[in-house]
């Protein structure tokens, strides 16, 4: 899991010198979601669009690396649960049917879930 999100968060570096690939990104998800995402679009996400362009950058990259390296895993996992919820509510897949074989969606929060729960004193983890 860290590694998938160093990835990702790398993937949006761009974000940080450019907050208009995100609304944009948020605009066409509006477009086309339905009244839940776009309630959540036009209240939370849309208007807070350029702190989450760096925003969620960053904490994938500090997520991505602090599980790597196993420090404060089972808080870092349940931040990145909620930030993984967060974009998918947004993207208004969670809620059908195609997202129960989406590799980036149950996987994922499966994985961080169980990393939140009993993600202390792991192996090769810096705090034992």
């Amino acid at each position: 899991m860290g590694l998938f999100l160093l990835f990702m968060g790398l993937d949006k570096v761009d974000w940080f010198m450019d907050g208009g690939i995100l609304t944009q990104q948020l605009q066409g998800w509006r477009g086309m979601a339905r009244p839940l995402a776009r309630w959540y679009l036009d209240t939370i996400a849309l208007p807070a669009a350029p702190v989450f362009a760096r925003v969620v950058p960053a904490a994938e990259l500090a997520a991505g690396t602090a599980l790597i390296l196993g420090v404060g895993v089972r808080p870092v996992a349940g931040l990145a649960l909620l930030m993984v919820i967060n974009f998918h509510v947004a993207a208004d897949v969670m809620f059908r049917y195609e997202y129960l074989w989406n590799a980036f969606g149950p996987p994922v929060l499966g994985a961080l879930l169980a990393l939140s729960i009993g993600g202390a004193r792991l192996p090769f983890s810096a705090r034992r």
